[in-house]
């Protein structure tokens, strides 16, 4: 009995904790339903319902919302940070799993270090750094922001690396494999999970960073900014009134590809987790 009722009230506080989590972003999906522009208090849910918000979205862009230049640039620099990023990833967690070399240890110490330090303390370098390249206001000088320390995520793709039976490497140098077919045709194809993880993880920084996108883009012309920064300024006092249920509406637009995604790949992603967790 006392088994029971604790299981009740464990299930009761979890559901209490979801419904309080899922509150915001109910209130964010009716609000872009709205035919209310402003900010409404007066209602949780609006009393007039419309798809206005979306339609000025991708058939109606101007100045201050150009929602599909946005949704373009924050794509672009998604997709191509996400292939140098998983490339970068899986090169350096195979080298540290795999392969023997001196001072092995060491860079995997000096490495987890560094990851350790707050990305927004050489925020300021890199701008710089990336001004004196001509690299500022571009999409190239934020993918490379994105990929350029990406290898030091290795650690939980190494971790399934190590899961990987050393006999079918050993047996591959044996019929004479290099070390980069031994990757390309034996660890690749039986990483699938470890690669779907690496793939989300390294397509959702770029995709929700607003912090290092607003440093680098200082363009004023609204076709040069991402998603994030874009929707952001649409929270501005002069603009609030007018594009609020807009800015909800792009809100939920840009969360619906990440849903997806998580929703198709979440059988890999779980066992990708769990599978870096074996071994350190």
């Amino acid at each position: 009995m006392k088994k029971t009722v604790n299981i009740i009230v464990r299930h009761i506080v979890l559901a209490l904790l979801a419904f309080i989590w899922l509150i915001p972003i109910i209130w964010l999906v009716v609000t872009s339903l709205s035919a209310y522009k402003g900010v409404n208090y007066a209602h949780f849910f609006p009393t007039e319902w419309s798809l206005d918000n979306y339609q000025q979205l991708f058939l109606r862009p101007d100045t201050a919302a150009n929602f599909p230049a946005w949704f373009k640039n924050s794509l672009i620099i998604g997709i191509f940070t996400c292939i140098i990023s998983s490339i970068f990833v899986l090169m350096v967690s195979y080298a540290f799993s795999c392969m023997r070399f001196k001072a092995r240890k060491p860079l995997m110490s000096f490495s987890i270090i560094l990851g350790m330090f707050p990305g927004v303390l050489s925020m300021i370098a890199v701008y710089f750094v990336l001004k004196m390249l001509g690299l500022t206001d571009s999409l190239a000088g934020l993918v490379f922001v994105y990929s350029a320390a990406s290898g030091l995520g290795f650690l939980i793709c190494k971790g399934f690396f190590d899961t990987i039976p050393v006999s079918l490497r050993e047996a591959a140098k044996l019929e004479g494999a290099s070390e980069a077919t031994i990757f390309t045709r034996i660890v690749i194809p039986l990483s699938k999970p470890m690669i779907v993880y690496t793939v989300i993880n390294a397509f959702l920084n770029p995709w929700m960073d607003f912090v290092m996108a607003r440093l680098m883009i200082k363009s004023k012309n609204s076709a040069d900014w991402t998603v994030a920064i874009g929707l952001y300024n649409l929270l501005q006092r002069s603009l609030i009134g007018d594009y609020f249920s807009v800015f909800c509406a792009g809100g939920v637009i840009v969360a619906i590809p990440i849903s997806i995604l998580f929703i198709i790949m979440q059988k890999f992603y779980v066992e990708g987790i769990t599978g870096g967790a074996v071994k350190g």
